[in-house]
């Protein structure tokens, strides 16, 4: 059968290139010069080194303990924002094990940069008496409480340097000695309203947080320590009705709110785009983190909250907390959505049996288990990130961002265990 005439010039250009490259290679041999080798991946100074470009969460993955934290109990820490302490779970008998009292409105429980201290962010609301409470992981008891102001969250600077308070009423970030808690400086960051969660760049140069009540993001330089920008998020054209389970029919409406309420955010494995979960447009706003641009929307279940990836980095775990509303009703349209990473497509949807609140927390050590504050019912929920099936445990009132430990990874980023 004769060649078609594209066939052979595609195959005769393919020779071509094939006999540059290979003459090349020979030429630089022969001239015993090296070949050359892949440009490394530069990270900010005294970040640790990212080991795969294509997946930063590599290291997070099942297996991966650190050797800090072999000794560590196994334990959920859950912060009680109503009754202003933390109920201790154990994983392996389901059942609370210990409780204590912490500071006033617990709101997360933080794992410390070096992964020797579990910090109990009390923002006392409205008050201020805001302090932050050691956890020993060695022994699940708690420590002296710091007094800090307005803590409503906590990262850690890539380096490991400084402590990041987020300071919601303040309207500022405050960077903090990682140990002590003193302070070392302050960015002020005037037009984010409720600024409170936070992701990194994979280089560790800039930080997304979000300003819950302005709509927002801003866009934070580290090194220069400086604000680079807002970028207001666009609200989608149609949204879930208040009360309603997505997948029934008349669920939909159309979106009239003009303000979104961005709330957890988390990079994708090869650090080019920002997924921005938004309890108000029922879904998760796509970003662009160089351009800092709005590229896309995916849409998930009511009141979309927390974002937690998968220990091998191909799915990211979708909280929906029910209800736009931030003090929601008992046994509400609560589920988890699951979006796979490569298609940005949820190929999985699980409810909360008989109604519930699922807010933070983060997945098992194991990959096995997502473990989810029930933050409107009293209880911890923990789903088989394998079919989603759902056991609950009582716990105090108002359960908030919860934590898993151990967890893999060689240091933490902040909020309840953004490892890597």
């Amino acid at each position: 059968m004769k060649t078609p005439i594209v066939h052979y010039k595609k195959t005769v250009a393919a020779v071509v290139v094939l006999s540059l490259i290979a003459g090349a290679a020979l030429l630089m041999r022969a001239n015993k010069a090296p070949l050359p080798a892949p440009l490394p991946f530069v990270t900010v100074a005294g970040m640790p080194p990212v080991p795969d470009p294509h997946n930063l969460y590599s290291e997070i993955g099942a297996g991966h303990l650190s050797a800090a934290v072999r000794g560590d109990l196994a334990r959920i820490y859950v912060p009680n924002l109503r009754s202003n302490d933390v109920s201790v779970i154990d994983p392996a008998t389901m059942k609370v094990v210990d409780r204590f009292k912490v500071g006033i409105s617990p709101q997360h429980v933080i794992p410390s940069w070096d992964l020797r201290t579990l910090w109990v962010a009390n923002n006392a609301e409205r008050q201020d008496t805001g302090s932050l409470t050691p956890i020993d992981p060695i022994t699940g008891k708690p420590g002296q409480a710091i007094a800090v102001d307005d803590p409503y969250n906590m990262y850690f600077t890539p380096d490991g340097k400084s402590a990041i308070v987020v300071a919601e009423a303040r309207r500022r970030l405050d960077f903090r000695d990682p140990h002590t808690m003193a302070l070392q400086y302050a960015i002020d960051v005037p037009k984010c309203g409720g600024i409170n969660h936070a992701e990194f760049s994979i280089d560790g140069r800039y930080a997304l947080f979000t300003c819950e009540f302005d709509g927002a993001v801003a866009k934070i330089d580290l090194t220069a320590r400086t604000v680079l920008g807002y970028l207001k998020l666009s609200m989608p054209k149609t949204r879930v009705r208040e009360g309603f389970d997505p997948r029934n029919p008349g669920a939909s409406e159309i979106c009239t709110t003009r303000k979104g309420m961005p709330q957890d955010v988390r990079v994708s494995p090869d650090g080019k785009r920002f997924y921005i979960a938004d309890m108000m447009a029922d879904g998760v706003h796509i970003v662009d983190g160089v351009t800092f641009t709005q590229v896309g929307f995916l849409a998930s279940g009511p009141g979309t909250h927390g974002l937690y990836p998968s220990r091998d980095g191909k799915f990211l775990f979708i909280t929906n907390r029910g209800t736009h509303r931030i003090h929601g009703k008992r046994r509400g349209p609560g589920s988890v959505d699951v979006m796979e990473f490569a298609s940005e497509k949820i190929v999985a949807h699980w409810v909360i049996p008989n109604g519930g609140s699922p807010d933070m927390g983060n997945v098992s050590a194991d990959g096995n288990w997502l473990w989810l504050a029930g933050r409107f019912d009293d209880v911890v929920y923990r789903i088989d990130t394998r079919d989603g099936a759902v056991r609950q445990v009582k716990v105090g009132g108002e359960p908030h961002g919860l934590t898993v430990w151990p967890q893999p990874g060689r240091y933490s980023l902040g909020h309840t265990g953004n490892l890597r």
